[in-house]
């Protein structure tokens, strides 16, 4: 039996930091792991620009409370779980996501946790695991499943090429460049072609 794990920016919603860029006008908050391979650097460097601009966690969540689906997602959704278990494997954080899932209709969703001192700031984040997308994929296995996994960004590849079938969704080129092993979607019509390979 197959349970199909996926990222969630970038593929079901847009990608909150570039959200944030563009309401806050702090336009280097634009990178995300598309760009940047390193999550910790990325996460640490953020917190910094954070800081350095004086953004809360209210900030940043007031910008998400204005995110909508990407067009087709909640169908691309609801036509998976018509035929599969989903679950969305991603790193964002519990204080950022309630909003999206309840947009999403509520997909079962691991993610991380934010650390935020008594200012309302961010000062750091917690990891649920080491390599948490893989972790993810390696338990759903041990349980005897085996794994379709989707997303666009560096981040997803040990995810996606621990599954049994990885496919990089909307990546940009740098992220095909570097792992051409792995099959590309476009578009959610696209993937779906791959999933009924399977499901």
């Amino acid at each position: 039996m197959y349970v199909i794990c996926s990222d969630l920016e970038g593929v079901f919603v847009p990608e909150v930091w570039i959200n944030v860029a563009e309401k806050t006008g702090i336009d280097i908050l634009r990178r995300t792991t598309r760009d940047e391979p390193d999550y910790d650097k990325l996460m640490q460097w953020r917190i910094g620009i954070l800081e350095e601009h004086g953004l809360k966690l209210q900030d940043i969540q007031d910008v998400i409370a204005q995110i909508k689906p990407l067009d087709g997602a909640l169908e691309c959704i609801a036509w998976i779980k018509s035929r599969s278990q989903l679950i969305v494997v991603s790193d964002t954080f519990a204080q950022f996501a309630e909003p999206l899932m309840v947009r999403l209709k509520r997909p079962t969703l691991f993610c991380h946790e934010l650390v935020i001192d008594d200012r309302g700031m961010i000062t750091d984040y917690k990891l649920r695991q080491k390599d948490p997308k893989k972790k993810v994929v390696e338990a759903l296995q041990s349980l005897q499943y085996k794994v379709i996994a989707f997303g666009d960004s560096y981040n997803d590849t040990s995810m996606l090429l621990q599954a049994e079938v990885g496919i990089l969704f909307r990546p940009p080129e740098n992220v095909i460049r570097d792992f051409p092993q792995l099959p590309v979607a476009n578009n959610y019509e696209e993937l779906k072609n791959i999933l009924l390979r399977y499901i």
